[in-house]
């Protein structure tokens, strides 16, 4: 089926609609745009004009002066090209190296694993621990968070009795990171002995050997490889694991780093009554995704993206955004992650701090002046007037939001000002994939991909969040036109994403086994 076609249908038996695309901005705002990203060029036309005139009446006897005046002072033009060709080494020998992604591959578990609505709350049911309140309370949870039919539980939370214990938590992480790394391998060619850096992510399971000397011992990696391994940074670890391995490709030359993301739900189930602890139990689910970077210049034909910025935000010297997500035991005793009613404004000001240091990077001086225009009037002047919400949609076309919940969308799209289509990656990760933590911008990323929209030159930005708190940012530039049809071995979305996008019912009933 052609990308346009993929475009037009949605699944689930619902009617299809037309895919309209993304909003664009108005004709003045765009002519205003224009003008403003074109007025160094307008500026400089005059003396352009003025340089193209007087070299069409320089005579050979103009030029023969100038050669003449050349040797003449042939000492100073040779310190001038030394001084210049030193110059240009020095910048060239102390520019950070260029970062490219080679590919990227997520995890797509068995049908084995599938975990509908109705079997989440009859496995919880089936625990016996929650109290009849608190199962409502599930019920209701999911009923509106927004997760489809078709997510993912390991074998040990699925199983009656359920048997959640170190041996099946191995397990589970051996088959999201295997299962993703092999894929990603056997897509790029590149042995596994080439790798060179390694870092993995896992927030809440963090064995001994680390999650990273799994890695290196599965695939017999070399002796001297750089290996680390992130534990409890929460769902924006992701991007800090990208930002940990592009430091990394700046010292380690001609490399190859392989980043892996992922959560671990086996251990991490809670079994107790605090709802603020509940939460997760409804939200997260089974996945992971490796990712290959590289940092050698043969590489850049074949790379799909190059990294250009990355923007990290830690708020963990406040209390408030310190304590919002939060691991501890609750008064029976029992380990469990409690999300704080704080959450969501921890959040928005997280992002609001991000985006202020992301803003200069990347937005388009049109968006600036404006910015600073507002801000001005606001503080200085003391003007009565809605702070300028910058439209990061001059500076990006495609977003890839952490899907940690419906909520969290919702207050994205509705701070940044996005559309319908911007958020469409990001809601159909959550309906088909659920809260997959880290490893949810690569799915997201995975379904633009397979839905055909990433054209050469393209940028996107991934915004992550994470326990701490933390906001991070990842910008990337597409260096090909990327083809759906050649994604089929390492992206989970290509067999099924005719069906997408689907109507996402603001209340989704669970269906009674009774």
């Amino acid at each position: 089926m052609s990308a346009a076609a993929q475009e037009t249908t949605t699944g689930g038996g619902e009617s299809k609609h037309k895919h309209h695309g993304p909003r664009r901005p108005g004709y003045l705002k765009l002519g205003y745009h224009i003008v403003v990203s074109n007025a160094v060029y307008v500026l400089l036309a005059p003396f352009a004009v003025a340089l193209a005139l007087r070299a069409s009446r320089l005579t050979p006897s103009d030029l023969a002066a100038a050669r003449a005046y050349l040797v003449a002072n042939l000492q100073l033009a040779v310190s001038l090209v030394s001084v210049a060709t030193t110059l240009a080494t020095v910048y060239l020998a102390r520019r950070p190296r260029a970062v490219y992604l080679l590919d990227l591959a997520c995890y797509k578990p068995g049908p084995e694993h599938v975990v509908t609505r109705e079997t989440f709350m009859e496995q919880s049911n089936k625990a016996g621990v929650f109290t009849d309140d608190n199962l409502a309370f599930q019920r209701k949870i999911l009923e509106r968070s927004g997760l489809g039919q078709e997510t993912y539980f390991p074998a040990a939370v699925l199983n009656s009795p359920p048997n959640p214990c170190m041996a099946e938590a191995r397990r589970e992480a051996e088959a999201v990171m295997f299962g993703a790394i092999d894929s990603l391998l056997a897509n790029t060619g590149v042995g596994a002995r080439d790798i060179g850096v390694v870092v993995v992510n896992c927030s809440l399971f963090n064995p001994t050997p680390s999650l990273s000397a799994m890695v290196v011992n599965h695939y017999k990696l070399r002796g001297n490889v750089a290996s680390y391994n992130l534990g409890g940074m929460g769902c924006s670890a992701g991007l800090i694991s990208i930002d940990l391995a592009k430091q990394l490709l700046q010292v380690h030359r001609n490399s190859y780093a392989l980043v892996v993301s992922m959560e671990n739900i086996t251990l991490n189930w809670y079994w107790g009554n605090d709802r603020s602890m509940l939460m997760s139990n409804c939200l997260f689910r089974m996945g992971g995704a490796a990712i290959l970077l590289s940092n050698r210049g043969a590489d850049k034909r074949r790379s799909k993206y190059q990294l250009v910025h990355t923007v990290r935000t830690h708020h963990g010297a406040d209390d408030r955004a310190y304590r919002c997500v939060f691991q501890e035991e609750d008064k029976a005793g029992r380990v469990g992650v409690a999300l704080s009613k704080d959450l969501m404004a921890v959040a928005g000001e997280a992002l609001k701090t991000n985006i202020t240091t992301l803003g200069p990077l990347v937005l388009p001086m049109s968006e600036q002046i404006l910015f600073l225009t507002s801000l001005i009037g606001k503080k200085i002047f003391g003007l009565k007037m809605k702070p300028y919400i910058p439209d990061f949609k001059m500076a990006f076309e495609h977003f890839c939001i952490h899907a940690g919940g419906r909520a969290v969308l919702d207050t994205i799209e509705k701070n940044l000002e996005l559309s319908d289509w911007h958020m469409e990656p990001s809601r159909m990760t959550l309906n088909r994939w659920g809260n997959t933590s880290s490893s949810s911008l690569w799915y997201e990323l995975a379904y633009t991909e397979a839905k055909g929209r990433v054209r050469r030159g393209h940028r996107v930005w991934q915004i992550a969040f994470g326990s701490g708190f933390k906001c991070n940012s990842a910008v990337w530039r597409a260096l090909k036109d990327i083809h759906p049809s050649k994604e089929a071995c390492n992206n989970p979305w290509i067999e099924e994403i005719y069906r997408f996008p689907v109507v996402v019912p603001k209340v989704e009933s669970v269906v009674s086994s009774s």
